[in-house]
């Protein structure tokens, strides 16, 4: 079984995105340590299970984190359950897990879920209108939240946001600092190899998405964070 606490650095692929076969095995056959599925626009049955499909034919942990039940498919190796700890609207906390819970409840492998506490940061991105997420958050609010997710709700990762927007280097340190167990994710705006190392000195998993469709040469250079100095 693969184990998420060893993985550095991921690429996050939109199944509403296109991808050539060439770039997606040049990610995938990258020193990256796994790829995750996920998007809010467009997700679908059929477009999720042709991504995997592709993902599939190389030797790499693949992800789903889940957006909606009806693109929610059995064959992942992990499910990234995400609480929008931030939003204003309990969907996004538990809603959409209870669904799915009375859905597929019974023939869940538990182990094989990773829940997540998100806060979403930035007030223009998709994601933030989508799950009407309160973005105007402080440094106290940031580790209010690591606090949460790492000693009440003891949450497997704490998932910083910040697509659309680079990350204030404060926040992630001021998060970091309060979590023992629960893994730090970054996900926003990287846009170089040199971004991406300032982010991974500080956060436990680099989420790299948007660049994958913008400069896939770039993409694949931030695999080179993955080893800590």
């Amino acid at each position: 079984m693969y184990d998420i606490k060893q993985w550095r650095h991921v690429f996050k692929l939109d199944p509403a995105k296109p991808i050539s076969d060439t770039d997606l095995e040049t990610l995938c056959m990258s020193d990256t340590d796994a790829i995750v599925i996920g998007g809010e626009d467009n997700m679908t049955e059929d477009n999720v299970l042709h991504l995997m499909s592709r993902v599939r034919r190389y030797p790499l942990p693949l992800a789903l984190e889940i957006s909606n039940i009806e693109s929610t498919v059995p064959g992942f190796d992990f499910y990234f359950v995400p609480s929008i700890l931030n939003s204003k609207d309990v969907k996004y906390h538990n809603g959409q897990l209870h669904e799915i819970l009375k859905t597929y409840g019974h023939m869940i492998h538990f182990e094989e879920m990773i829940f997540e506490g998100y806060v979403v940061r930035n007030p223009e991105s998709k994601v933030a209108q989508y799950t009407k997420a309160k973005t105007q958050l402080s440094i106290e609010d940031i580790e209010a939240y690591a606090q949460m997710a790492n000693e009440m709700y003891r949450f497997p990762v704490f998932y910083l946001d910040y697509r659309g927007t680079q990350g204030q280097i404060e926040e992630l340190r001021a998060a970091q600092a309060l979590l023992s167990t629960t893994q730090l994710f970054y996900g926003g705006d990287i846009d170089s190899f040199e971004t991406a190392k300032k982010i991974a000195d500080i956060a436990d998993t680099l989420v790299v998405g948007d660049l994958v469709y913008e400069d896939i040469k770039k993409a694949i250079k931030t695999t080179k964070i993955k080893e800590r100095t």
